[in-house]
């Protein structure tokens, strides 16, 4: 049975997620952008309300928020603005490596660290050279004695100039793709890191992005968090839980552009009456609406899955892609509403539009959602309907259109779809005029 109902908790939790968004980013937001800067007070509040590390599993001492918490927090905080709701959902990302690894006594410490004093962990893929294919990433590591050491350079690191730990993902040999990834937790204290400066980008500017260099930093044993070979997968397994939450800030800002343009099209006239009166915005705005609410189902339903332990990576895919692409859709779309007050800094939905174009890059390209999803259709997808060529779309001449019942026996064209009825197929088919050896046998015969 399908229930779509929040529970009081869950409902309790996205009060206090929007309250805090209204209260301490919304004030901020614009600044922030402005500036191009991460107010780390900002965080710390976040962090004392609940809002950063309530994912940390119990067992470690943390309230165990579900996936479905964290993508109802970050809904409402990227409602006020997806930057700094990144940077403060980014621990989530940032420790669900270590979350899925099975190395308990790193666990134990670094949850116990993360919940005892506010300290940031960051999540670092990519490189200067490769995104999407992240089977092709050239950071490297070799093994001396017990410890591993790193050479090579992460890019587009979120949080990457103020956190202190890194999940970082590097490899053995880039030939070897797959097999030779590994991943480590490294500190930002430790000899060899070095933070590059900000980069600069069109939105989402109150989230810090920065480049890691690593040179000869040594990792003990017991930082791993994938040994070779087994790398690869746990970056897929972290996509497949923090792609939800993408979906779930594409929402929020989705939201708020179209909240923003429905109360500017209430009160803005032209020709002496309030273009809301006008169908053409009439039909933005049912589009928009239509949107935020399809692409948070899709959402939900993708942390649901996470949540009852199944793979969630096909649904995670659907989510990220459709609420990424519609987001940017629907903060297009309120733009044009506003007119050129849109296009100006005025108005929030310049930096709404700007902070959207990033859902459809990262965490997976809509691309790679499409090339996930494509290959799932392709592969293990399984149809209820027949192959068409078992199909005899014909009847015996007749019969009731109650009661009606295949041919005895028919013949199938497989070029052109012609059903021929009779025991032998004909020598040529009358329609395309292909020979009998194109027709095969279909229906009841």
């Amino acid at each position: 049975m399908l229930d779509f109902r929040l529970s009081p908790a869950q409902e309790e939790l996205r009060r206090k997620a929007r309250e805090f968004a209204l209260q301490e980013i919304l004030p901020v937001a614009w600044e922030c952008d402005r500036r191009g800067e991460t107010p780390l007070d900002l965080l710390r509040r976040a962090r004392e309300a609940g809002l950063m590390n309530a994912d940390i599993p119990r067992e470690y001492g943390g309230e165990g928020l579900g996936l479905l918490e964290n993508v109802l927090i970050t809904e409402e905080l990227a409602a006020a603005c997806a930057g700094l709701a990144t940077s403060i959902f980014d621990n989530s990302l940032g420790m669900e490596p270590l979350r899925l690894c099975p190395n308990e006594p790193l666990k134990r410490r670094v949850f116990t660290e993360l919940l005892s004093g506010f300290k940031l962990i960051a999540f670092a893929t990519s490189e200067p050279t490769v995104g999407s294919d992240v089977a092709g990433i050239r950071c490297l590591a070799r093994r001396e004695g017990e410890d591993w050491v790193l050479n090579g350079t992460k890019f587009w690191v979120t949080n990457g100039g103020i956190a202190d730990y890194f999940s970082i993902f590097a490899t053995l040999d880039p030939q070897s793709r797959h097999e030779g990834i590994c991943a480590f937790l490294v500190e930002r204290t430790q000899a060899g890191v070095r933070i590059g400066r900000s980069i600069p980008k069109l939105g989402q500017r109150g989230s810090n992005t920065a480049g890691v260099h690593l040179t000869e930093v040594r990792v003990p044993a017991e930082n791993v968090l994938a040994p070779p070979g087994e790398g690869f997968a746990l970056a897929m397994k972290t996509f497949a839980r923090t792609r939800p939450a993408i979906g779930a800030f594409a929402v929020g800002a989705a939201r708020s552009a179209m909240e923003f343009a429905l109360d500017y099209a209430r009160k803005r006239k032209a020709f002496g009456t309030p273009i809301a009166g006008f169908q053409a915005i009439q039909h933005k705005l049912a589009d928009m609406f239509q949107k935020v609410e399809t692409a948070r189902l899709l959402v939900w339903r993708a942390a649901w899955e996470a949540d009852r332990g199944g793979d969630p990576t096909i649904a995670a895919s659907i989510a990220k892609l459709y609420a990424s692409e519609a987001a940017f859709q629907v903060a297009d779309e309120a733009l044009q509403i506003f007119g050129g007050y849109g296009y100006t800094t005025l108005f929030p939905i310049e930096k709404i539009l700007r902070d959207c174009r990033l859902f459809r890059i990262y965490e997976g390209t809509s691309e790679i959602q499409r090339h996930i999803l494509a290959g799932h259709v392709l592969e293990a997808y399984r149809p209820v309907m027949p192959p068409l060529e078992g199909l005899a779309l014909f009847r015996e001449e007749g019969s009731s259109a109650a009661a009606q019942t295949p041919a005895r026996r028919a013949w199938r064209c497989r070029i052109c779809g012609h059903v021929h009825p009779g025991e032998e197929p004909p020598a040529e088919c009358p329609v395309c005029f292909f020979p009998a050896a194109a027709f095969q046998p279909v229906g009841n015969g």
